[in-house]
């Protein structure tokens, strides 16, 4: 018979194992932590944005004769203005994983974690696959199994987003060269988000920027993700665009992540009509899919 019961610190390497084999699944090489996994479960703190809207944490797990069949982590967010509007008063399923061949197990799971969401009384339920790794967010394609759970208990991503998660090598993108545009420069800055931007500078005036990721370890928490680079921000002003100029930069910033050692790039593109424009632009630089994933999985309470 399957045991659905709070998460123990002695499950850690058995959920450690569960998680692994879906995080492999969706990026070539990856694996999180049992440390990093364990803070995680406690306390979102690498989630600059939103985690400190989290007041609530439950995480179970599913059992039978000692072997851990899936596992699922709840969050439950405040109330207060402080939380944006999509957020506020909601809970959510962050993550519920099982193995393929015990779906009996997930569903226990899923039937533990709603009746949490509505012990909890929240305004609206909410689920995902995030992960603490990177390209691991909302339900990917590679675990249709946890598809089929969410739509059995009546989540829908109606309204969501799909996106197409890419990855390429950097030693594949050529040198940046010369400016495109005549009197264009370079300028190499500390981002806004949470990497370095290099920005386009034409007459003063920045007419396009990429900015990147280049520490997927954060700080060395998560060696798996050494090399690796995340793109966090990608544009050129409308009037300048189809000049190279977002190719430059591109280039630009693979040359000097490849001096610090990075091999590996990141990036995403939004699945809608324009998404094989984009497909086809990054595969200029090697950058090929590998995922897709949906979000925004949601029901009410």
């Amino acid at each position: 018979m399957i045991e659905v019961r709070p998460f123990e610190r002695r499950d850690r390497d058995q959920v450690a194992r569960l998680v692994n084999a879906h995080v492999a699944a969706a990026t070539p090489g990856g694996a999180i932590p049992v440390s990093t996994m364990l803070s995680d479960l406690e306390r979102p703190l690498r989630e600059e944005l939103i985690g400190p809207w989290v007041t609530e944490l439950a995480t179970f797990v599913a059992m039978k004769r000692g072997r851990l069949l899936g596992a699922a982590h709840l969050r439950r967010y405040t109330g207060e203005a402080v939380a944006c509007e999509w957020y506020r008063d909601s809970g959510e399923i962050r993550w519920l994983l099982c193995w393929p061949d015990q779906i009996d197990a997930g569903r226990a799971l899923c039937e533990r974690s709603l009746a949490q969401l509505v012990e909890w009384g929240v305004r609206i339920q909410y689920a995902d696959g995030s992960l603490p790794a990177p390209g691991i967010y909302g339900v990917p394609d590679c675990w249709p199994h946890v598809r089929e759970l969410y739509e059995h208990a009546g989540f829908d991503p109606t309204g969501g987003q799909r996106e197409i998660i890419l990855v390429g090598h950097l030693d594949q993108v050529q040198a940046p060269g010369e400016p495109p545009v005549e009197g264009l420069s370079l300028r190499r800055e500390v981002g806004e988000a949470m990497g370095v931007a290099f920005n386009a500078v034409l007459d003063d005036q920045i007419v396009g920027s990429y900015e990147v990721d280049d520490d997927l370890t954060r700080a060395g928490s998560n060696l798996a993700f050494s090399g690796w680079a995340d793109e966090c921000n990608h544009w050129v002003r409308e009037d300048m665009r189809r000049r190279g100029i977002g190719a430059w930069l591109l280039m630009s910033a693979a040359s000097w992540l490849l001096l610090g050692g990075t091999s590996r790039l990141m990036t995403y593109v939004i699945d809608d009509a324009d998404a094989e424009i984009w497909i086809r632009y990054y595969a200029r630089f090697g950058l090929l899919p590998i995922n897709r994933t949906t979000r925004g999985w949601r029901r009410g309470p």
